[in-house]
């Protein structure tokens, strides 16, 4: 018997990481699964309600499921990633990162940027790039297999707007994912 009471998915740089947490609460067992594997387990507590505090991904992101008491014997389940909600977190993500996902030679494939460090990802690898100014803003050089791909930085004109950035992996402009 089982006693899976929450699963969240969650994107980051290094790829979508899936979060289990069983609840038992007669026995007050607690289990954290991240992608599978078991990162947390207490078997007996008598404390029904509380916190479990983990780490997710290449980047250790702090992850933090807390549980409450809703009414009687319902409990409610909310999970925090680096401090914030989920939704606040991811949110705050779509400002600070593009992801542009796109198939190559019969493999998906997941392009992140990171805008504040300028870091790309591929399928939960970080990249070697290289960068160079050009004449409308910068562009970012890298290769997936024996695909030559660009991540151009040019600015929107418009203040509210900021910088506008465009995947093109041989010579094809990849339309941004929505997460």
């Amino acid at each position: 018997m089982t006693d899976l009471v929450a699963v969240w998915e969650v994107a980051l740089s290094d790829g979508v990481h899936k979060i289990e947490f069983e609840h038992g609460t007669t026995s007050g067992k607690r289990v954290v699964y991240v992608d599978g594997k078991e990162v947390i387990r207490k078997d007996w507590m008598f404390k029904l309600v509380g916190k479990e505090t983990f780490t997710v991904g290449a980047a250790q992101t702090k992850g933090t499921i807390n549980i409450d008491a809703v009414s009687g014997f319902a409990y409610e389940y909310t999970l925090e990633i680096n401090g914030k909600s989920l939704k606040k977190y991811m949110e705050n993500r779509s400002k600070t990162t593009n992801t542009w996902v796109l198939n190559l030679d019969g493999v998906d494939c997941r392009v992140v940027l990171e805008k504040d460090t300028m870091d790309v990802w591929c399928n939960g690898k970080n990249m070697e790039t290289a960068g160079e100014f050009v004449e409308d803003g910068t562009e970012t050089h890298f290769s997936i297999g024996d695909h030559d791909c660009c991540i151009k930085a040019v600015s929107s004109g418009k203040r509210r707007e900021g910088i506008i950035h465009t995947l093109i992996v041989d010579d094809k402009e990849i339309p941004e994912a929505v997460e």
